[in-house]
């Protein structure tokens, strides 16, 4: 087998939306760091069945302003 194919292995550790954590192994970030979650089975929809609209970079807001005339409801 080649020498230097595989990427580094290591520890980390993941951060839950609710703020619980848990150790895992990954090739994700430097050992020793924590990847925190903006979505996890915890909040989205697909789980959980409730759907909450997520504004990233202000999209929503864009698109409330556009049609702001058209009668939506927030």
């Amino acid at each position: 087998m080649k020498k230097d194919t595989h990427p580094d292995y290591h520890e980390i550790t993941v951060q839950m939306t609710d703020g619980t954590t848990y150790k895992t192994r990954s090739t994700w970030g430097q050992p020793g760091e924590t990847m925190r979650l903006d979505i996890d089975p915890k909040t989205h929809p697909a789980w959980t069945g409730i759907h909450r609209l997520v504004d990233s970079g202000g999209q929503l807001a864009k698109f409330k302003k556009r049609f702001k005339d058209f009668g939506l409801k927030s």
